[in-house]
């Protein structure tokens, strides 16, 4: 069997300017990155298309459960059935292509390309991101030493790299001198700079954005933003490139834009505003995917995203695996290749808690199995009756192995689904519920929690949202993507529950908040053995043993 890798390589790319003239982006409107990949210059957001379409997930294995790849694999099936489609996806993180096997690029014959250069450096944005927030930090740390005149007492932002590196999560800056103080690293997708780029409409809405970002408080116990030390135009002048989307192609030669990359789990884990509505701008159908299961990504995708720019998706795609589900069941992630229909029987549920999700906010919903060689004809069968019992849609996928063909009955099934859909998308809670409520909500309604529990620390900064005038921010949960609850061990679909926000964040420029659910890392660590100790090059030149 080919490794994803060597597909890719043997893939017959189109020039970059022909795959975008297919969706009538002119030449003019290029910045070329080489052969294969270009940046879109900004535009105005007029004449777009209504057929957006969210592809999320049940909670999900340690290895996923496919989601890119039926993202991608589904948006070329469209094309195969007549529509003109464009995939919308999410920028990989340098942190889990060096630590585990695993990128952001889809897999099989369902994957974008230049895969390698995608995964690896891309056209830069994430160094640029990078660089944009260490500088702000950089400002900071001179203002201090030069006499601290707007009279920092405490600091409120950190350092980030695109790198999993636990030795940086707690650092000392000055160490040994009087003016020592502690200081982190978070990776660079939990950056409040890339949650910026992704939610700004265009330069001035990041300039604004990045103004307003709260860095510390005062000795009176006062705001200080990012504007009070006059950043924000260095940080927009770095961003400045990395605000165009990029436009890359899949195997079947039908365009991609993907940009932007905040985790879904410590972040709200959808691709650039900008990215989904060029996308619209040029095409008739849109699909795009929010980061792992629906809990997480899906909520934040539709509760901050649209909420802050006014999309509105007229459907929702759930995936699953038989394997994810029968992990849910209770089988071992060791045992999951094994027939197990009571096992089966019992992991649904955490698949009929998504679907029962995205119904919340009005969007009618497909079930998208995601085919595995090890499922056998009886799980199969198991599943497609459910479904009917369950009176919802749903498709065998077969992307990995067949592309866009693989895809075929669940595009002709979505479109169906979007072309008879008169209901209007509707968000979980209003803007006027207090912090404390909008958390309650989503950790009921979401995840089905019975209550949620607040230590001191998140209490107190949940008083300090109210008397600076955020109450009208969106809450974006921080917490592991393994389970509806904030354990990672306790699968399935479980009732009772509490959950536990042990930290909150004011995100004043991405104008959100940040609720840390238990014990979640904003800067991950390497496994025992990473990939990056795989990652060659070869006598050609070509990167090998990617994934």
């Amino acid at each position: 069997m080919k490794t994803d890798y060597e597909i890719s390589l043997e893939a017959r790319k189109e020039k970059i300017e022909d795959v975008a003239s297919i969706i009538g982006i002119k030449e003019d409107k290029l910045i070329k990155y080489g052969d294969y990949k270009a940046k879109i210059k900004r535009d105005k957001f007029d004449n777009l298309s209504e057929n957006l379409v969210l592809v999320t997930s049940i909670n999900p294995t340690s290895s996923g459960e496919g989601k890119s790849t039926v993202t991608v694999g589904l948006s070329d099936g469209l094309n195969k059935i007549g529509k003109k489609s464009t995939v919308a996806l999410r920028e990989p993180s340098f942190g889990p292509v060096l630590g585990r096997k695993g990128g952001a690029t889809g897999g099989g014959y369902a994957q974008v390309v230049p895969m390698d250069e995608i995964n690896l450096h891309f056209n830069g944005d994430f160094h640029a991101i990078t660089s944009a927030h260490n500088a702000i930090m950089a400002v900071i740390n001179n203002h201090i030493f030069q006499g601290n005149e707007l009279g920092f007492k405490k600091v409120m932002f950190n350092y980030v790299m695109d790198m999993n590196e636990r030795a940086l999560r707690r650092i000392k800056i000055n160490a040994g001198k009087k003016d020592e103080k502690d200081s982190s690293f978070d990776i660079t997708v939990a950056s409040e700079i890339m949650a910026i780029l992704c939610l700004a409409e265009d330069l001035e809405d990041l300039r604004s954005r990045i103004g307003d970002i709260l860095v510390g408080y005062n000795e009176k116990d006062e705001p200080i933003f990012a504007k009070d030390l006059g950043v924000e135009g260095v940080a927009v002048a770095i961003l400045k490139d990395a605000m165009n989307p990029n436009l890359v192609q899949s195997l079947e030669n039908n365009s991609a834009i993907i940009h932007g990359g905040p985790f879904a789990n410590i972040a709200h884990g959808c691709n650039s505003v900008i990215a989904t509505k060029t996308a619209l701008k040029y095409s008739d159908y849109v699909i795009t995917e929010a980061g792992f299961g629906a809990d997480l990504g899906a909520e934040k995708f539709l509760d901050i995203k649209c909420r802050v720019s006014g999309l509105k998706p007229k459907a929702a795609v759930v995936v699953a695996t038989i394997k994810a589900l029968k992990l849910h069941g209770g089988v071992e992630e060791d045992n999951l290749t094994e027939e197990n229909l009571d096992a089966l029987k019992e992991g649904v549920k955490n698949l009929e808690k998504h679907v029962e999700n995205m119904k919340k906010y009005n969007l009618p919903v497909i079930v998208a199995l995601n085919e595995f060689a090890t499922d056998t004809e009886a799980e199969i069968k198991f599943m497609e009756d459910w479904a009917k019992d369950f009176k919802v849609d749903f498709s065998l996928t077969q992307v990995w192995a067949k592309g866009g063909e693989g895809a075929v009955d669940l595009a002709e099934k979505l479109v169906k689904l979007v072309e008879e859909n008169k209901e209007e998308m509707k968000l979980l809670y209003e803007d006027d519920l207090s912090t404390e409520e909008k958390i309650n909500t989503i950790a009921k309604e979401i995840y089905g929690a019975s209550k949620v529990n607040f230590t001191e620390e998140a209490r107190e900064v949940l008083d300090k949202i109210d008397s600076l005038g955020y109450r009208d921010y969106p809450v974006c949960m921080a917490k592991t993507p393994a389970s509806l609850t904030d354990d990672g061990k306790i699968k399935g679909r479980p009732e009772g529950f509490k959950i536990t926000v042990s930290d909150i964040k004011i995100n004043t420029g991405a104008r959100f908040i940040v609720a840390y659910l238990n014990k979640v890392l904003t800067m991950p660590g390497l496994p025992k053995h990473p990939n990056a100790l795989d990652i060659d090059i070869d006598e050609n030149e070509n990167i090998i043993n990617l994934f």
